[in-house]
């Protein structure tokens, strides 16, 4: 493996501008530091690595904020005054060596000393509050630690940020490098906007941040496609499975069975990417979308489900939907390679393609197979792709749960998806939730497949927004 040199990197601003969330989102850990509306809740130096491999390329610290920059600023001169031949690293070192640094700045002397024995430092800005003198003394006594400065705008989302006037200050102090990056909800590709930024700043170590930013970009790739997959895993899962019935006797009882079936496979798919994302089961719990207890609240299979998130069904479906049976009962024709939905029970016309051998002689015998109807499915679609955009814009650093308010514009309308979606209902083994799955190869050509025709609705929808 290629070796590559381990860079120091000191976190440092004000209180409460967001330095432990810029660090938990960066290490994609939510439990990283602590995290308070109040200021001043880091109060000591806390450092967390982030590797290449087996190796430790980039180690971060995060230092308590500082809080009073005018009081410092003013000790400082005075320390200058005292020993004119001194540089800013020399001062900076005979005030921690000084009786202040254990007393009146005692925080502050924690950040000077750190960043001191760093490479670099992030100045993190909180854009939504003005710009102030305790701010530029503040910029005063960082520099003069002689360590390049990259200063983050943080919270540049809020419709009060005032990033202009911060990138002004800024450039006033001969920072003209800067990186937005919002915390709560960073932009997909930030991590290694960031990487790149610092390499200007740091040439020497331009190759350690350049494997960082490409790992970082592999990283976030593979995520999204596994993301797919699990999405595609669950449509499969779905769409074939079946559940034999007598249409006489215990047809409300399969049914609810069912529902309950699809109800859990779309949590655990709910499961699956908070787990790949690195994010809590909970944080979905006061989410308006939304879950309660792990479960989603809008019921899956109630007409307002269907309504919003924009699933357009017919008029037969719809009054079938409203009759809370939006589930196909598929029957084996008389007539060649036909099915028909018996209206009484799902409200709509239907019509099934799909093998019928077992099913001919199950209709002799008076059973009936259900399965759920297209509508559900691109419901599915709908819901977990929903949840990974919005998974993938997600700070870990963000308290509140994730609302999601607007549904991608995704449906089964594609050729892949709709030929995938087909041949899966003719193979209730490939159901993972039934009880005669059987993991074939098929399957996985199928999954496979299904994956590409989901990623192209969701190219074609990006170009089109």
């Amino acid at each position: 493996m290629t070796e590559h040199a381990n860079l120091n990197i000191a976190v440092v601003g004000h209180t409460n501008v967001g330095k432990t969330s810029l660090l938990r989102t960066l290490l994609r850990d939510v439990n990283f530091g602590h995290i308070e509306d109040m200021p001043g809740s880091t109060r000591q130096v806390q450092g967390a690595a982030i590797t290449l491999g087996t190796q430790i390329a980039l180690m971060l610290y995060d230092t308590p904020g500082i809080e009073d920059s005018i009081g410092l600023l003013d000790y400082l001169e005075q320390l200058k005054q005292d020993s004119q031949r001194l540089d800013g690293p020399d001062r900076i070192r005979l005030f921690l060596e000084s009786p202040e640094a254990t007393a009146l700045y005692e925080q502050e002397a924690r950040v000077l000393r750190k960043l001191l024995h760093c490479d670099a430092g992030l100045y993190v800005v909180d854009v939504r509050e003005p710009v102030l003198s305790k701010h530029r003394d503040e910029l005063a006594i960082l520099s003069s630690c002689a360590r390049p400065l990259l200063p983050i705008l943080n919270f540049v989302a809020s419709n009060t940020a005032r990033t202009h006037d911060w990138r002004d200050a800024l450039a006033r102090v001969g920072l003209h490098t800067t990186l937005s990056f919002d915390s709560m909800s960073p932009p997909i590709d930030g991590e290694e906007r960031l990487y790149q930024a610092l390499s200007l700043l740091l040439s020497s170590y331009a190759p350690t941040l350049s494997a960082l930013a490409l790992e970082t970009a592999r990283q976030r790739q593979a995520r999204h496609d596994a993301s797919i997959n699990l999405i595609a895993d669950m449509l499969i899962d779905i769409a074939a499975l079946r559940m034999r019935t007598n249409i006489d006797t215990d047809i409300d009882q399969k049914k609810i069975s069912l529902q309950i079936r699809v109800r859990e496979r779309e949590q655990a798919c709910v499961s699956a990417l908070l787990n790949l994302f690195q994010f809590r089961q909970d944080d979905f719990l006061s989410s308006p979308l939304p879950l309660t207890e792990g479960r989603w609240n809008l019921d899956l299979f109630s007409p307002q489900a269907l309504k919003h998130f924009g699933v357009h069904v017919s008029m037969g479906i719809a009054a079938g939907a409203a009759a809370g049976a939006t589930i196909d009962v598929l029957s084996a024709g008389l007539s060649l390679g036909t099915g028909m939905a018996i209206g009484a029970i799902a409200g709509g016309a239907f019509k099934a393609i799909d093998r019928w051998g077992d099913r001919v002689i199950g209709k002799m015998r008076g059973f009936r197979e259900l399965t759920v109807n297209q509508s559900i499915l691109q419901l599915l679609v709908l819901r977990q792709m929903q949840l990974l955009q919005g998974l993938e814009q997600r700070g870990h650093a963000t308290l509140s749960p994730l609302r999601l308010e607007h549904a991608p514009h995704l449906s089964l309308e594609n050729s892949t998806l709709n030929k995938t979606i087909v041949l899966a209902r003719a193979h209730p083994d490939w159901s993972s939730i039934s009880e005669n799955f059987n993991h074939s190869p098929a399957r996985e050509h199928a999954l496979a497949a299904l994956a590409r025709g989901l990623s192209e609705k969701e190219e074609t929808s990006t170009r089109v927004d």
